[in-house]
C-alpha cells in the first residue's frame, strides 16, 4: 500500500516547530504540580467584571450558534465608545490573531518588516510564517526607539514597522507627541503597527488622538488585559476604512465565539469596574516595586499590568533568579534580548499573589547568588 504524507510548503518546512511562549500549563505538567502564583503572562488576575461573567453565562445557552461574522454589535459599541465610525474597526481573535491577519494581508516572501530587538515575539512569529524578512533595532534606555525604527524602515523599504506603546516586555512608554511624530515620519509605502494592548493602564497623554483618516497607521487594542478577558480572545484594530475592509479578504469570518462577543459588550459597558481594576493594578505595581526595594533590587517605571524587576546583573543571573522562583512555585517570565534580559517580569497580581512573591524572592536571590 502506498504511503501518503502531508507535503509542507518549502517555507513551512523551513520553520521550527515552536511557539512564542511556553504556557504555565505546559510547565505545570512537566513539574507535576500547579503554581502557587501565576504572575508571568501579563494576565489580569483581578478578572473580568461580574457583569461580563453573567453575560457570558447567559450567552452560553446559544453556543450552538456561530458568532455574528460581522461582529456588528461589538463594532458599533466600540465605535460609540471611541467616537469613530464602525467601518474603521476590525474585531478579531485577540491582537495576536489580528497581527496574523495583517501580516498575511501585507507581507509576502522577502518583504521587509521592522521591529525592536526583543520586542513582542508573536509578531515576529507571524512575519516568519509568511516569509517576511525581519529587521531589528535595539532598545534605547529600555524604551523602544521610534526614531531608529523609522530610520530602519526607510533604509530597508519596509512594508510594516511595529511598536508597542506601552511596551511589552519592559512596561515603558512614550508620550502621545512622540508617537505622533513617529506616525508623521512613516515612509511612503509603509504601515505603522501601533500595539496599544496596555493603553488603559497608561497615564493620560500616552495615546495620540484617533485619526481614522490616516492611512499610515493601524492601532491594536484588546479586551485581554485591562478588561480581564485574556481567555476569551477578543481584540480589535482601528484604522482607515479601506484597510479595515481589506481584512474581509482573508480573515476567519466565524472566528469570534458569540460568548466572547457578549462578554466584550458587557465589559465595555462596565467602565466603573475597569477604573477599579486600573487602580488595583497601580497599587500592585507599587507593591512590586517595594518588594524589589526590600531585596536590594530596582524596577523600571511601568504603564502596564506588569513590572520589570532589574536583577542588577546579567541575563545568566536573572535566569537563575527566574528558575529559582519557578522552583518555588511562582510562574514568571523574563525578556529575551540583551540588555533587557537582566530583568524578570512580574504581573501586577492580587495582594495574596504578591505575598507569595514577597516570600519567595529572598530565597530565590540567595540561591541564585550561591
Amino acid at each position: 500500500m502506498t504511503k501518503t504524507y502531508a507535503r509542507l510548503t518549502p517555507l513551512a518546512d523551513s520553520l521550527p516547530s515552536t511557539v512564542p511562549f511556553v504556557g504555565p500549563e505546559t510547565q505545570e505538567r512537566a513539574r507535576g504540580r500547579a503554581f502557587a502564583a501565576r504572575l508571568g503572562a501579563n494576565e489580569n488576575t483581578f478578572g473580568p467584571s461580574p457583569k461580563v461573567i453573567a453575560a457570558m453565562s447567559e450567552a452560553a445557552g446559544g453556543a450552538w450558534m456561530y458568532g455574528d461574522p460581522e461582529n456588528f454589535d461589538l463594532r458599533h459599541a466600540l465605535a460609540d465608545h471611541h467616537g469613530i465610525a464602525p467601518e474603521t474597526i476590525l474585531v478579531g481573535e485577540g491582537i495576536d490573531g489580528i497581527l496574523g491577519y495583517l501580516v498575511r494581508l501585507i507581507i509576502g516572501p522577502g518583504d521587509k518588516v521592522v521591529t525592536s530587538q526583543g520586542a513582542y515575539p508573536t509578531f515576529n512569529y507571524h512575519v516568519a510564517g509568511f516569509g517576511g524578512v525581519l529587521e531589528t533595532v535595539p532598545y534605547q534606555d529600555d524604551h523602544e526607539d521610534p526614531e531608529a525604527l523609522i530610520a530602519k524602515a526607510t533604509e530597508v523599504g519596509a512594508k510594516l514597522v511595529y511598536i508597542a506603546n506601552p511596551d511589552n516586555p519592559m512596561g515603558t512608554w512614550h508620550d502621545a507627541e512622540t508617537i505622533q511624530r513617529m506616525i508623521d515620519a512613516v515612509p511612503e509605502g509603509c504601515l505603522l503597527v501601533l500595539d496599544e494592548a496596555y493603553i488603559e493602564f497608561a497615564p493620560e497623554g500616552t495615546a495620540p488622538t484617533l485619526n481614522t483618516d490616516d492611512p499610515r497607521v493601524i492601532r491594536m487594542r484588546t479586551f485581554s488585559k485591562a478588561y480581564g478577558m485574556a481567555g476569551a480572545r477578543v481584540g480589535y484594530a482601528i484604522g482607515q476604512a479601506e484597510l479595515i475592509t481589506a481584512f474581509n479578504k482573508i480573515r476567519n469570518h466565524f472566528g469570534m465565539c458569540r460568548i466572547s462577543q457578549a462578554g466584550a459588550l458587557a465589559a465595555l459597558k462596565d467602565q466603573p469596574y475597569l477604573a477599579q481594576v486600573v487602580a488595583n493594578v497601580a497599587d500592585a505595581r507599587a507593591r512590586i516595586d517595594q518588594i524589589a526595594q526590600d531585596n536590594g533590587l530596582t524596577t523600571l517605571p511601568s504603564a502596564t499590568n506588569f513590572v520589570a524587576v532589574d536583577c542588577g546583573r546579567d541575563a545568566e543571573f536573572a535566569k537563575a533568579v527566574l528558575d529559582q522562583l519557578i522552583a518555588q512555585d511562582m510562574f514568571v517570565r523574563m525578556p529575551f534580548a540583551t540588555p533587557q534580559n537582566r530583568c524578570i517580569r512580574i504581573s501586577a497580581g492580587q495582594p495574596e499573589e504578591l505575598d507569595v512573591f514577597a516570600a519567595v524572592l529572598p530565597k530565590a536571590l540567595a540561591a541564585a547568588r550561591a
